[in-house]
């Protein structure tokens, strides 16, 4: 035992051997206790005398006792053991917790729109799980995902990103929204996308995935780009319409808010089109319990706004 550089390479496998030896007094009935073979324990106990340099049992045909030097090493073994079982429970409560937290990405409408009552639902079924959201833009959603700041990202993909797991949740048609008019607001009949022509357009901007669908839309009837007022968020682009700022283009998602706020709504056609709304996660990652049960959780609230 004068060497402290051997004792570096005693293992917690050998040492719980050794205490269970000195414990029960037989190699046999320790074999048993820590599931090994008489000849693998005794191995264990030939390696660990081999790195400590002396003989740690003496052995008779009736007892096992522990020597001179085993009985020094046998506190020290008892220590190791149990910091090495205390770092397993910690490892695996650490492991526990990060299973109990979920963080969602999402587009801040989506955000507001979808979560608030997909959050009181889970909650209420799941309350171990705490869920952490952020509400970004689009790009951000994909960065927070690919990076692993976020378990689950919720957007318009309009086209696939390289590492990123795309499951549609539900579709948006399309939708014009305006000033109310001297009638007021409300949801009225549909309109062809030709009415648009001419109209002044507050738009998000050219490169997000959501506009780039509508642009393509209002190109096929006929509405050039012109000048436009573009903004980040679909909060504004609503803002800005209720302030008789112009008219917009949006999914039918946030059609509940564009009623409260007492904007003139149509629905358009010829063609009917809309936008998917897709929930990602990072490809290669096992989604856990809490996530797939989100999942099934949004897939419900998601299509109960559907239009």
């Amino acid at each position: 035992m004068n060497s402290s550089r051997k004792l570096m390479n005693l293992s917690a496998r050998q040492l719980h051997a050794f205490l269970e030896i000195g414990r029960l007094k037989s190699f046999a009935r320790a074999a048993e206790q820590v599931h090994l073979s008489p000849s693998g324990m005794s191995m264990l106990v030939k390696e660990l005398e081999e790195q400590v340099g002396a003989r740690l049992f003496d052995r008779t045909t009736r007892a096992v006792t522990l020597t001179e030097v085993g009985l020094r090493l046998q506190p020290v073994a008892e220590r190791i053991v149990q910091d090495v079982r205390g770092l397993g429970d910690v490892v695996e409560g650490t492991q526990a917790a990060v299973r109990q937290r979920l963080q969602i990405a999402a587009t801040p409408m989506v955000a507001a729109s979808l979560l608030p009552a997909v959050l009181s639902d889970f909650a209420a079924v799941h309350p171990q799980v705490r869920i952490g959201i952020t509400d970004v833009d689009v790009n951000q959603v994909r960065e927070d995902v690919l990076a692993g700041e976020a378990d689950l990202g919720l957007g318009f993909f309009v086209r696939p990103a390289v590492g990123l797991l795309r499951q549609p949740l539900c579709r948006f048609r399309l939708m014009s929204i305006r000033p109310p008019g001297v009638q007021g607001g409300g949801r009225r009949p549909s309109q062809p996308w030709h009415a648009l022509t001419g109209v002044p357009l507050i738009s998000l901007p050219a490169d997000n995935p959501m506009q780039v669908v509508i642009e393509k839309h209002l190109a096929a009837a006929g509405c050039p780009v012109g000048e436009r007022q573009r903004v980040n968020l679909i909060g504004t682009v609503i803002a800005l319409v209720r302030a008789g700022h112009g008219h917009a283009v949006i999914p039918s998602f946030v059609l509940d808010d564009c009623l409260r706020q007492g904007l003139d709504v149509r629905m358009l056609r010829d063609p009917v089109a809309s936008v998917e709304l897709f929930l990602v996660s990072r490809r290669g990652r096992k989604p856990g319990a809490a996530a797939q049960a989100f999942t099934t959780a949004l897939r419900t609230a998601a299509a109960r706004l559907a239009r």
